[in-house]
């Protein structure tokens, strides 16, 4: 198993169908130790019973916009694991009245919420774990093609997706000394419920599938294989990149 003896922190855990219960899956499957954040009794009702089920060692309340909680997030995983290997951010938000109509009409409340939650949770969360990361620990965040085309209803949560690879590269740059990796995954889209909110949601699976390379959508399993690698020592060498899990519909032009 590629990471046996690892401790790997899942961050954004929804439902049995998120990209982040995918990702957890995969680890599992591989030898890594589980953990879980939740935000709020009624998303912990949720989370307790899937970290059940993927043998998870311990749940903790962490609203990542709290600087606070995230300091107690960090004593707490102190105290349980001492130090840990592996870290993956599955966290994004904007509101939904941000997602359906044009951009140009984004409110600043909406712009600066899904910029805080989608992207500077994750430097937010590297300082305050900086000091428990193993060296060579492996960072792994979520992003998606909106990023740097136009998908449409995407709209700022493709902002604040470019604001986050770019977090990466400098997050990448600035933990590197002790070998530690930050990545991101761009995965194809997945019926999750964060991606819901997303109007042309069905017309993208439907493009997809239709003109991809591999001519189909890819699963949240898929991408748990991709986080494996990243997590693991076969990428040992690869860092501030963002890697594609879309059945390689990233290198489509005009259809």
């Amino acid at each position: 198993m590629l990471l046996e003896g690892k401790k790997a922190l899942v961050m954004g855990l929804a439902n049995n169908r998120s990209i982040a219960f995918g990702i957890a899956s995969s680890l599992k499957a591989h030898g890594a130790a589980l953990a879980f954040n939740y935000v709020g009794e009624a998303i912990k009702k949720r989370v307790e019973p899937l970290s059940a089920e993927l043998g998870g060692e311990f749940t903790f309340q962490c609203d990542v916009c709290d600087d606070g909680q995230i300091d107690q997030a960090a004593s707490l995983v102190k105290e349980k694991w001492g130090k840990f290997d592996i870290l993956v951010h599955s966290i994004a938000f904007a509101n939904r009245e941000d997602l359906g109509h044009r951009f140009i009409d984004t409110s600043r409340k909406g712009f600066d919420l899904a910029l805080e939650v989608s992207c500077y949770s994750l430097t937010a969360l590297c300082r305050a774990f900086e000091p428990l990361f193993n060296d060579e620990a492996s960072i792994i965040t979520m992003t998606y093609l909106g990023s740097n085309k136009i998908v449409q209803g995407y709209n700022v949560m493709g902002v604040a997706k470019a604001a986050l690879e770019a977090s990466v590269r400098y997050l990448a740059y600035d933990l590197g000394p002790r070998g530690i990796r930050v990545n991101a995954i761009s995965a194809g889209p997945i019926k999750t419920l964060a991606a819901s909110a997303v109007s042309s949601l069905k017309d993208i699976f439907t493009h997809v599938a239709a003109h991809s390379p591999l001519k189909r959508n890819v699963t949240a399993m898929e991408v748990g294989g991709a986080a494996v690698f990243l997590a693991s020592d076969l990428s040992r060498s690869v860092t501030g990149e963002t890697i594609y899990v879309d059945s390689g519909f990233n290198k489509i032009g005009a259809v």
